[in-house]
């Protein structure tokens, strides 16, 4: 090989032409299109899995999961039998869902994936799989092991938790290589399958938790203690209490960024129970109650209270899942992605949500962006977040990007609406938005009915 056919590589060993990528801003032409004989050219890391390792595993369908797999090992306490089972199906599913998720990331333009934030959470996926790799040859059925790998559930749920955040953060910071519908595309895809991958290891760690006091020999409960929890699934959900709960957080917000709390109503059918995973309603109403909050304060209608109405559906209701188009039009849809999970009972009644507020309801010009991550008006002389100067548009991206955690900012209007549409679309629901511009903004928020466990 001479000088002239031997690829070069730069001082960290990429090749040369990861440099020249860098330098143009012509992706398409450099990432996309490469030598048909050149294997993927990895960013750096430090854990070693084998391509056709990820490879074998990526190529196995994901299992379509229901919320009957998530519960079918039992009420907890788990027997150590149940808990030995549930381990081994957690293990049996996550492997692939992490290599699915590599070979997404794989997929996206090199100059994307080498981006220090987008790297970062690929470098996170394998670090994960190869955690888990060590238990795939061999079954749990030792107490040690069962302890040591929900240690490893615990470790990937901690990895993974700020991953939207990075991930929006890196893909704007290549907003010039990738575009706004390859963006909203590849986020909802990703979060759809890491709510999955979280259900799935958060699910196995409820329940070992729950049935410590069963493993321990010496331990006598002096009466059965009844719970409505099935590991992270709580089978007598009230939706009125989250939202209280949801409200209470979001108005202490309110108040110390506008010094003003707004009030809620909780009118409707406030009894209603279901069963829901709370954590996910948690955050579909502190991300709705956050635009209808901010949008009322802002419009100087503080004094007017946010009407949120309960709705249960009668036992005959059939209704699909709805959700909007670009335009803010109603309509229906069945759930059909993989990333979707099965309900306890196709045909339970569901539960939907109203949120009313008089905040002056959504610019024309802005309702056919609110569902995007990165909107198409974003100005290429705008900053990074923190960092927009004077009149710059802000989108959904560079909210999400610069939210950390997201849990304590108050969001613009709309921008937390993807994501909550992704958690709500998971279990078979939507989110519709009606909007009166000049006078204020209906959400509705379809739950899909998750049944009863047999």
């Amino acid at each position: 090989m001479n000088a002239l056919t031997r690829p070069l590589r730069s001082r960290s060993g990429w090749p040369a032409w990861h440099l020249v990528s860098r330098r143009f801003s012509q992706p398409t032409g450099i990432a996309r299109h490469l030598t048909p004989d050149r294997k993927w050219s990895h960013p750096p890391s430090t854990t070693n899995i084998a391509d056709d390792e990820v490879a074998s595993l990526a190529s196995q369908p994901l299992h379509a999961l229901s919320l009957a797999d998530l519960v079918k090992h039992g009420r907890p306490p788990l027997s150590t039998e149940a808990l030995f089972s549930s381990a081994n199906f957690t293990l049996s599913l996550l492997p692939i869902r992490l290599a699915h998720r590599i070979e997404s990331l794989r997929n996206l333009p090199f100059i994307v994936v080498s981006n220090p934030n987008i790297s970062k959470i690929y470098n996170n996926y394998l670090h994960s799989l190869s955690t888990l790799l060590p238990y795939k040859s061999k079954s749990i059925s030792t107490i040690e092991d069962e302890i040591r790998f929900t240690a490893v559930l615990a470790d990937l749920v901690e990895t993974h938790s700020h991953t939207i955040p990075t991930l929006a953060r890196g893909f704007l910071e290549c907003r010039k290589y990738i575009s706004p519908a390859e963006v909203t595309q590849f986020l909802d895809e990703h979060l759809r399958a890491r709510i999955g991958t979280r259900l799935i290891a958060e699910q196995h760690i409820a329940l070992h938790v729950s049935s410590q006091p069963h493993q321990d020999e010496n331990y006598s409960p002096e009466a059965p203690h009844a719970s409505s929890y099935i590991g992270v699934i709580d089978t007598a959900l009230q939706p009125a209490s989250i939202i209280n709960s949801c409200g209470h957080f979001v108005s202490e917000i309110c108040e110390l960024k506008y010094g003003v709390r707004p009030t809620w109503i909780i009118d409707g059918e406030p009894t209603t129970t279901f069963a829901y995973v709370p954590v996910h309603l948690e955050y579909i109403i502190t991300e709705l109650l956050k635009n209808a909050f901010r949008a009322t304060v802002e419009s100087g209608k503080s004094h007017e209270p946010i009407v949120i109405t309960i709705a249960a559906e009668p036992e005959s209701s059939r209704v699909g899942p709805t959700r909007v188009d670009g335009s803010g039009l109603r309509i229906t849809q069945q759930a059909t992605s993989t990333d979707s999970i099965k309900p306890f009972e196709d045909s339970a009644p569901g539960v939907t949500i109203r949120i009313r507020d008089r905040g002056g309801g959504i610019s024309p010009e802005i309702l056919p962006d609110i569902w995007s991550y990165s909107f198409t008006t974003f100005m290429e002389q705008d900053e990074l977040p923190g960092q927009s100067q004077g009149g710059g548009s802000m989108d959904a991206l560079n909210v999400i990007s610069g939210s950390g955690g997201g849990g304590s900012s108050i969001a613009g209007l709309g921008y937390g609406l993807p994501l909550s549409r992704a958690y709500a679309e998971y279990f078979g629901g939507g989110i519709v938005v009606q909007g009166l511009y000049g006078w204020g903004c209906d959400v509705y928020l379809r739950l899909k009915g998750l049944g009863k466990p047999s």
